[in-house]
């Protein structure tokens, strides 16, 4: 990260450097003599949990922000579902047809960057959550493009890496999902969700109530595979039951093909989908 100090007081990586090559002594083995913010035990007690919840959000803004990131389109997808060309020979009969979603979520991330490159690079920046599956297949479509794209990571108990195609310095680690789904959507110009399991499930229904209740301005939100979508949610039951209105159901739109999608979106800028406002927001 950049770093722009100015001022007359002795810098902190001075200072914590300095500390390092202090005289060995029961004193300064102490952990009481460590530094605060060099001192990974007392960083991580329950009591500095709203510290590391704040640098969670700072972290990954600066980065963005000094990238000159202003806008992205949100992946989601699922971490299972594999590239057609994939030798696992572990997969459902299920997975191997969503799998044509890879290639689908591959060539939209491609399109959308190639748009993003005649921008800087600054609007509509690809990010996913930058593991395997559907996530890789939206970092390898921005590599493929030429361009750049986020990764949002998340500490898991099995050992996760970043997929190899997100841009190195838009690479960001969490501990915290509600942290890093704010990340997702603070800068978020639309929402695609591709076939996924419970993480995906998570996120798209985080969208849609934050828009439904009106703490996130409208974006489009598409659904990639409208038989996949239909069948693990009853939409029209939960409108039928009066638990969510019938407008609700227009937050979201169903496409199969990334022409498809990007059609829709830039037809949402439009105003060509875009729902009427809702009494009271």
């Amino acid at each position: 990260m950049k770093d722009d100090r100015i001022g007359v007081f002795r810098d902190a990586h001075e200072d914590r450097e300095s500390s390092h090559t202090i005289p060995d002594t029961p004193q300064t083995r102490a952990p009481a003599y460590r530094l605060a913010f060099d001192d990974p035990d007392f960083l991580c007690r329950d009591e500095l949990r709203p510290v590391r919840l704040q640098l969670e959000l700072l972290k990954p803004e600066m980065g963005m922000s000094e990238f000159g990131v202003e806008s992205t389109i949100v992946l989601f997808g699922g971490a299972r579902i594999p590239a057609p060309d994939s030798k696992d020979g572990a997969r459902t009969k299920t997975l191997a047809d969503l799998s044509r979603y890879y290639e689908e979520a591959r060539t939209f991330a491609r399109i959308m960057t190639e748009r993003s490159k005649k921008n800087g690079h600054r609007e509509d920046v690809i990010v996913t959550g930058g593991g395997p599956g559907v996530m890789e297949a939206g970092n390898r479509g921005a590599m493929d493009a030429g361009g750049v794209s986020i990764g949002l990571n998340i500490v898991l108990p099995h050992e996760q890496a970043p997929n190899e195609y997100v841009t190195p310095e838009l690479c960001f680690n969490f501990h915290y999902f509600g942290i890093r789904k704010m990340h997702f959507l603070m800068r978020a110009r639309a929402v695609v969700v591709f076939p996924g399991g419970f993480g995906t499930l998570d996120e798209l229904f985080e969208s849609l109530t934050l828009i439904q209740t009106g703490r996130m301005e409208e974006v489009p939100i598409l659904l990639f595979g409208e038989a996949f979508w239909r069948k693990i949610v009853n939409w029209e039951a939960l409108a039928d039951a009066g638990t969510i209105s019938n407008e609700d159901l227009k937050l979201f739109r169903f496409v199969e093909t990334a022409d498809e999608a990007v059609a829709m979106i830039d037809g949402w800028e439009n105003g060509g989908v875009r729902r009427s406002a809702m009494p009271g927001r």
